[in-house]
């Protein structure tokens, strides 16, 4: 399983940095819309992490599929996404609370 990164470029440098090999840059909201969809059809990916202000401007429809995606699972950083705490998605993802 891989890692994806999608944001601006900014957002992904650290990524790539921490050698993240899968990080695309999304400066426009047509560019962020592309790469969600190409990496949900990317079955090496099991995590895809956003900008949680990037969450806010993909399309309502593909937003939800993102909301309920276990494989990948979505990580938005900057805040809580869609009310889940990363805790939360952790939970949901593996089936386990590691906190307990």
């Amino acid at each position: 399983m891989e890692i994806a990164v999608i944001g601006n470029s900014e957002f992904i440098l650290g990524f790539r940095l921490a050698g993240i090999r899968k990080t695309y840059a999304a400066e426009n909201d047509e560019k962020l819309t592309e790469h969600v969809t190409s990496v949900l059809q990317d079955g090496d990916v099991g995590i895809l992490v956003l900008n949680s202000s990037d969450m806010e401007r993909i399309p309502r429809k593909l937003r939800v599929t993102l909301e309920n995606s276990v494989k990948p699972t979505v990580i938005a950083i900057g805040g809580e996404e869609g009310g889940l705490s990363m805790r939360e998605r952790i939970k949901r993802s593996v089936g386990v609370d590691l906190w307990k």
